[in-house]
């Protein structure tokens, strides 16, 4: 005699995901996390909290636009004689020399004679662009490099990549806000780092790719910044 399997015997609900699985999955958004909060304190690690004159002289100088007095700070170091000429990368497409000369009234023959402008530059990516070719055309080996603080890490690292064998020096400005309070006592200075770091991340990821013959799609990385108001300046992404 023969048993039949009987088909109306109920099945068993579908077991629930094992214990380790869920381990797994916790362990590693765990690991995720430290890493991710590591590296942002290795990224504020490298922000300067005071302006510091460069030690040496350069060939040239380049500000990034974007921020507070990174341009005044920038024609400081011209008229002091760090550097032979100054690009001020950045500058808004409708903006002229006269446009920046009524911001600094005490620098009108430097900027006559020592300062170009660049108005291509949509984006940190960009401005690395425009500073090798300006650079390239000049023959300058050294230029001293004037941005804020907190961009100063990502500005060095497109720095770098576009041109390997110039140096670089660089000046950071640092901000009233990041000099009047403690940078985590202030909401907006905090989510203004956190932005800067994930953009400096992303900025990294692509840099380590392309050095391996990986080309990403620009946009997935460095969106432009958006058209800023006039006048003087445009700012960095």
């Amino acid at each position: 005699m023969s048993l039949q399997h009987d088909d109306s015997t109920p099945r068993r609900p579908a077991a629930r995901p094992r214990g380790w699985l869920r381990a797994v999955i916790v362990g590693s958004m765990a690991i995720l996390f430290v890493g991710a909060a590591l590296g942002f304190i290795a990224f504020l690690s490298q922000l300067r909290g005071a302006e510091i004159k460069p030690a040496r002289t350069a060939d040239g100088i380049v500000v990034f636009t974007g921020g507070s007095s990174r341009v005044s700070d920038a024609m400081e170091l011209l008229a002091g004689g760090y550097g032979s000429r100054l690009l001020i990368s950045g500058v808004h497409p409708t903006n002229a020399v006269r446009d920046i000369s009524r911001s600094l009234p005490d620098n009108q023959s430097l900027l006559g004679c020592c300062v170009d402008l660049d108005r291509s530059a949509v984006n940190t990516r960009s401005n690395a662009a425009e500073t090798r070719r300006w650079a390239q055309e000049r023959g300058f080996k050294s230029l001293i490099v004037v941005t804020s603080n907190y961009h100063m890490p990502r500005a060095i690292l497109e720095l770098s990549h576009a041109m390997p064998d110039v140096t670089l020096i660089p000046f950071a400005v640092i901000g009233e806000k990041w000099r009047d309070e403690p940078w985590w006592t202030s909401g907006a200075t905090l989510r203004l780092l956190l932005s800067e770091y994930v953009k400096y991340v992303a900025a990294e990821v692509r840099v380590r790719l392309a050095g391996a013959g990986i080309d990403l799609v620009p946009e997935l990385f460095d969106q432009p910044a958006p058209a800023p108001r006039r006048p003087a300046t445009a700012q960095v992404n």
